[in-house]
């Protein structure tokens, strides 16, 4: 019999993350606390630009759009938000989607594979994702709990379960 098989990959379905900023923004435009300070939440190129009149209000912005990814299901591992910093009158935060799994983060989940899970599971780096193999389905059923289990900085989802 084959091997059977799935791959670790950290996607962001683009179309939930721009449908929990368009929910943000309709909060940002009613909420009486954001009246006339100048607050906003939008796509800039590949990231999300949150702007207000000082830094405690930028920073509520941003709890608006993570509380919105989470009800869509998208989980804030893959939310990479900065500092707020002073741009002129008006404060900034930037924020960017991760989407892939960096080599270093991948080297991590192989050791873990490697050293935690079952003997029979292989598990091999492909670009930005990770083949994980093993004859047995069980096996890498127990692999797939480890890793939800594992307290890793990247949000991995499992595809192409064969």
């Amino acid at each position: 019999m084959a091997d059977s098989s799935f791959d670790v990959v950290s996607k962001v379905d683009k179309m939930e993350a721009d449908n929990a900023l368009n929910q943000a923004q309709k909060e940002v435009a009613q909420r009486y606390d954001f009246k006339n300070v100048g607050a906003s939440i939008e796509w800039s190129g590949e990231k999300v630009l949150m702007k207000a009149s000082s830094e405690e209000r930028v920073k509520a912005i941003l709890e608006v759009f993570e509380s919105k990814l989470i009800k869509r299901g998208i989980s804030l591992r893959s939310l990479d938000a900065g500092d707020p910093f002073p741009s002129g009158k008006e404060f900034r935060i930037e924020a960017s989607m991760k989407n892939g799994i960096a080599q270093d983060d991948a080297k991590k989940i192989n050791k873990l594979i490697r050293d935690e899970a079952p003997k029979s599971v292989k598990s091999q780096i492909q670009g930005d994702e990770l083949r994980v193999s093993s004859k047995s389905r069980d096996d890498l059923q127990a692999t797939m709990a480890l890793l939800k289990g594992a307290d890793l900085d990247v949000a991995l989802q499992f595809i192409n379960f064969r």
